[in-house]
């Protein structure tokens, strides 16, 4: 279940971050009754969740609050369901993000909301490894999620 919840005074489309999650729950074999919500939020209150949960000053793009430390699964043994945890976004940065990268807010909020949903499954990019394991995967996430919209 995924619960997509807009407290920032940017108009998103929600359906297509609803898309967006139910695909990448699915590529990663996720049992689609494992719960993800995603909150998105103006800079003061992704400030004030910055310092309180990083101990870092300004507010930032994207956190994530894994819940029950569930993995992606595989195709014979997807994984069970259970609380996947909270993705929390502030569109301000993304904004900004998306203009320096040339790309549309929407296509910004896709890459951080798939960005997101790998750290709560237990991706990491602190070491070069870990970064081009999960970097890698969060493209041909975002790759499929785009071509799966050119079909609809």
């Amino acid at each position: 279940m995924i619960e997509i919840n807009n407290e920032s005074a940017i108009d998103i489309d929600e359906t297509v971050l609803q898309r967006l999650t139910d695909f990448n729950l699915e590529q990663l074999h996720v049992s689609p009754d494992a719960e993800v919500a995603i909150v998105l939020v103006d800079e003061g209150a992704m400030e004030a969740l910055h310092v309180q949960w990083m101990d870092e000053p300004g507010p930032t793009d994207v956190l994530s609050f894994p819940m029950d430390e569930l993995r992606p699964g595989t195709e014979d043994r997807p994984t069970a369901p259970g609380l996947l945890g909270d993705i929390v976004l502030c569109p301000q940065v993304a904004e900004s993000q998306a203009q320096a990268a040339g790309h549309t807010l929407v296509d910004e909020l896709i890459l951080l909301t798939t960005h997101g949903l790998l750290h709560l499954l237990g991706f990491d990019h602190a070491e070069p490894d870990e970064e081009r394991e999960m970097f890698g995967l969060q493209k041909d996430l975002i790759q499929g999620f785009a071509a799966a919209e050119r079909r609809r």
